[in-house]
């Protein structure tokens, strides 16, 4: 019995489609082959109709506008209407998923509609890009073969503090480097919370406007963090740490 689990297709494939990280021109950070298949596809799946066609148009400024169509995937999106949005690739045409910044499916509403592709025997084929989370974990320094990624965690102080304290104990007790990331507005006040709530000798680093001509990435204890004057106000951000005997 063959263990492949190469199966026959007979729609159009889901291509996964990431985006620039903001700021940097596309093609600096994209391959060629992304550019390519955008000139392909006129049917998207997108967070955002106005940045997409701005992204699409950057990556390739000759394509047709008007040619492009657009179903919206966001935090709104109902369950039930996702079907409807793979109705080309089920009619044999290609399309792509593209995120408002880094890659589809990767702290991305995205993963959904993947899903979904999959469940309808859909190809899903990802593309290389940027992402911010793996790119601050290969530089940190901290543990790339055992770690999480939490998204954001609770608003509220007290919770906030209870699950940085938790996920601490779990980055002690499975030599795991624990991901975040914030709202950039909250960034600074995610920052203090972390410099008063983990141990002094915890490892922290936090990855800024990565990609960017801006971009900094650095990796000191809390305690060295608390003596660094930081400006993350408004600026994305990733935030690992990784507490160690």
């Amino acid at each position: 019995m063959s263990n492949s689990i190469q199966q026959e297709f007979k729609t159009g494939k889901l291509y996964l489609i990431p985006n620039d990280l903001g700021g940097s021109a596309p093609l600096e950070v994209l391959p060629l082959s992304v550019k390519k298949k955008i000139e392909d596809i006129n049917d998207y799946i997108v967070e955002n109709e106005k940045t997409a066609r701005r992204f699409i148009k950057k990556m390739v400024p000759g394509k047709s506008q008007p040619s492009l169509n657009f179903s919206i995937i966001n935090k709104y999106t109902k369950p039930e209407d996702l079907p409807e949005f793979l109705a080309a690739c089920l009619e044999g045409k290609d399309m792509g998923v593209i995120s408002e910044a880094g890659c589809p499916g990767i702290a991305d509403p995205g993963a959904d509609v993947v899903k979904l592709a999959h469940s309808k025997n859909i190809r899903v084929i990802p593309l290389v890009g940027p992402s911010s989370i793996f790119l601050t974990l290969m530089s940190s320094g901290l543990n790339g073969q055992n770690f999480a990624f939490n998204g954001y965690l609770p608003i509220d102080k007290a919770e906030r503090k209870n699950a940085i304290k938790k996920l601490e104990r779990t980055s002690l007790e499975l030599n795991q480097a624990q991901i975040f990331i914030e709202t950039p507005y909250r960034n600074e006040k995610f920052l203090e919370d972390l410099l008063q709530t983990l141990h002094p000798k915890t490892t922290l680093c936090i990855g800024c406007e990565v990609t960017q001509a801006s971009e900094a990435i650095l990796t000191r204890t809390v305690q060295e963090w608390k003596k660094i004057k930081t400006d993350l106000h408004k600026k994305p951000c990733i935030f690992i740490f990784q507490k160690e005997q």
